[in-house]
């Protein structure tokens, strides 16, 4: 193993700029690696995921199949290549045992290029060596920081038919992942009633008041925040308003997005239930002096499901093996944020999440501990090799 090299190349991979969309440089370097080790250019491909995004982007996911020198199910490494924005511009130095970015203001980019590079270190160390491995499929997916696209629109057929799928992307190389929350999008229209605000506010309804009328009773009845009904747990929150152009005008118009999450699908229906009965409850309560009243339009989508995995199924099993076999006494965890993970299990390809070193992500204080990274690439290394 070269540890040097790998620390090396993930300081390289953290440079490139890459928001989500915006991969095409990072896939380019990930591919000149590959190439400059041997990798024909038929054993890389890329599928079409970026045409079926909502932003569109520069490429699809890149997905790399190698074959096997040993015999044994195909085994799949993935970690997904996109930064926040904050991550554009950073300068990573390493710092005594951690890397951080130079620029006070930007993030480190460690989410996910530290478990990109994991992917990428492992591979060229397996063909380097000429380690022994069965088949293997390395899935670099983009767009996952706005909704799990890459992993969401995937084309399965293209990743050969994985039997154990391990996925890079997280803190601690001691916790595996193996449960995570699901998510549902909402976006929801207000539309109000217009008038002059200093002359005759009284014929106008307005937008506003309505949605903070909604907000305010999804507050008081604990439909909004961290929500517990009985044994049914969830969260929810509205994180985007727009709307109004004059503050003479009685705005007509508001668009809200937010978010429901909760483990059980049900349950989280009822989330999505409750924000919709308390809109259409405030648009007809806000009346003008006709007797008029607002309206709502009110969408709701699936952007991820939720998933557990048993303890005792063979990819848990086989990540826990190589945890320990490293030192270390696995954590197994269910989280309440969205990983790649949720979208290859729904696609029927059960996925491990494993930790890679990252520290305070999608803020200016990210680190990455280099320690914890080597250990996600010496983890990285048995689970690919068998």
């Amino acid at each position: 193993m070269d540890e040097r090299q790998a620390v090396k190349r993930v300081l390289e991979m953290m440079a490139i700029p890459g928001k989500s969309g915006d991969e095409a440089r990072i896939a380019q370097y990930i591919t000149a690696v590959l190439t400059d080790a041997g990798v024909p250019s038929s054993a890389i491909t890329s599928d079409n995921a970026h045409k079926k995004s909502p932003i569109g982007g520069e490429v699809g996911n890149l997905i790399v199949k190698l074959p096997g020198n040993i015999k044994g199910p195909r085994r799949l490494l993935m970690a997904h290549i996109d930064t926040v924005p904050l991550c554009v511009g950073c300068q990573p130095v390493r710092k005594g045992d951690t890397i951080h970015s130079k620029d006070p203001a930007t993030a480190l980019g460690g989410d996910n290029r530290a478990g990109a590079c994991v992917v990428l270190t492992t591979a060229m160390t397996l063909l380097k060596k000429g380690l022994p491995h069965p088949p293997l499929t390395l899935f670099w997916p983009v767009q996952e920081e706005i909704g799990l696209v890459g992993a969401r629109h995937v084309q399965v057929s293209k990743l050969g038919g994985p039997k154990f799928c391990f996925n890079w992307d997280g803190g601690s190389p001691a916790a595996i992942v193996i449960g995570a929350t699901g998510a549902d999008h909402l976006d929801i229209t207000i539309h109000g009633l217009a008038s002059h605000a200093g002359a005759h506010p009284e014929d106008g309804i307005s937008a506003i008041a309505i949605a903070a009328d909604a907000i305010t009773q999804l507050n008081a009845t604990g439909w909004h925040g961290l929500i517990e009904k009985g044994r049914s747990t969830g969260t929810s929150n509205v994180g985007r308003i727009e709307g109004g152009a004059a503050t003479n005008v009685v705005t007509d118009r508001v668009s809200l997005k937010g978010e429901c999450r909760s483990h059980d699908p049900r349950f989280r229906a009822k989330i999505v239930d409750a924000f919709r009965k308390a809109f259409e409850a405030a648009a007809k309560g806000q009346k003008n002096s006709a007797g008029r009243c607002g309206s709502v339009e009110f969408r709701s989508e699936p952007r991820y499901e939720s998933f557990a995995l048993r303890e005792s199924e063979p990819v848990v099993q086989l990540a826990a093996q190589a945890t320990r076999q490293e030192g270390l006494s696995p954590e197994f965890r269910i989280v309440n944020g969205g990983l790649d993970a949720n979208w290859m299990t729904a696609h029927g390809m059960p996925t491990v999440t494993l930790g890679c070193g990252q520290v305070g992500i999608h803020t200016v204080e990210e680190t990455l501990d280099i320690e914890s990274f080597l250990q996600a690439y010496r983890i990285a290394i048995r689970l690919a090799s068998g």
